[in-house]
Order: C-alpha cells, then structure tokens, then sequence
C-alpha cells in the first residue's frame, strides 16, 4: 500500500488527537524529545559578539571538566531571561555555534614581519610584550605635553582605541581610564557607534 505525505501527515494528526482524547498527556513526550538534544550538556551565559545590540546567548558545551576531556559545544540559543532579546536571536547570531567549531578559526597568533609575504605563529606572551612595547615607544615619540600657550594637556594622538561592541559600560569606564587617563590618548571611539 502507497501512503502519500498528506495521507501520513493527515493519520498522524487523526492519531495524535484520538491519543490525547482517550486522556494520554503527550507533554511529557513531547518536554522528553526537547530535554534530550541537551540533557548532559553544561550551560554558559554569553554575549553575541555580531553586533552592538548585545543579545544574551546560552552555550552548551559537552564534557565533564576533567582534564583530559576538551568540551565541544554543541548548541547555542537565546537566552530568554536577557532583558534584551528574550531568548530571540537574528539570523547572524543563531549561527553562533558555526563560528564557535569551525576548523579554519584562528586559534594562534599569526605575524607578518614588515616587507615579509610569509605569516609566522607566535607565543601569546609574545605578541602582548610587542603591543605593549610599540604604544610605549609610540607614547615615548609622540606625546604632545603642553600646547602652544604653555599649558599642560598630555595628549597622544597617533594611537587609537576602539571597544568591542560588545563590551558593558563597566568595561568601556576602564578602558576609558586606562587609555586616556593613564597614557593620554585622546582618539577612543566604541563600536557600536561606528
């Protein structure tokens, strides 16, 4: 015997109904099916890093924290008790796990010495040592000290800031601090209004 698609779909409706008529509840099979996709998995809150709107995502990862075990994440969604999406994401952000396990994300510093073609892989430590040491050599160089009255105004214009548009405002106070207060750059700019 030939079922077609509607038939099927027609009997299963038929089946579902007369099921739940006769006094079977299918909630619970139904919460079952849904609690199963991530029934050992370890939720984290996280922030979607596409935009500035800042929608609250869970990840869940799978794996039991022990040393030997790399957790793998295995679905992300919104968040419903963020007070900005509500458990709602955009098409971008609903693609989060595909940016997160992805096998050609860089995981490792790649340098590209002035005039070189070639990308080498460099140490973390490296790399952050070399950051810190061009702003001091750019701080060293071109700290504008006083203006043309005399007045004392510390200004370093020739390095730029920009934060994450995913950043809070605590974030974005610290950085403000760090960078203007402490070393006197003036361009800092978020970029959520960029």
């Amino acid at each position: 015997m030939h079922t077609s698609r509607r038939e099927f779909l027609k009997g299963a409706t038929t089946g579902g109904v007369a099921l739940s008529v006769l006094g079977f509840d299918l909630t619970a099979a139904m919460a079952q099916v849904r609690e199963l996709k991530i029934a050992r998995t370890t939720e984290t809150r996280s922030t979607c890093p596409y935009c500035s709107v800042s929608c609250g995502v869970i990840i869940h990862t799978l794996g039991d924290r022990s040393r030997n075990v790399t957790p793998t994440v295995v679905h992300v969604e919104g968040d419903p008790d963020h007070p900005i999406n509500q458990g709602t994401l955009c098409p971008k952000g609903i693609t989060l796990k595909q940016n997160i396990v992805n096998d050609r994300r860089l995981t490792k510093v790649l340098y590209r010495a002035p005039g070189t073609r070639a990308w080498q892989e460099r140490p973390w430590d490296w790399a952050v040592d070399r950051i810190a040491r061009l702003v001091k050599d750019a701080r060293d160089r071109d700290l504008i000290e006083r203006d043309a009255r005399g007045r004392a105004i510390n200004a370093l214009t020739s390095v730029g800031v920009i934060g994450g548009c995913t950043d809070t405002n605590e974030i974005n106070y610290l950085l403000v601090k760090a960078f203007r207060a402490g070393l006197g750059v003036i361009p800092i700019e978020q970029q959520s209004r960029i």
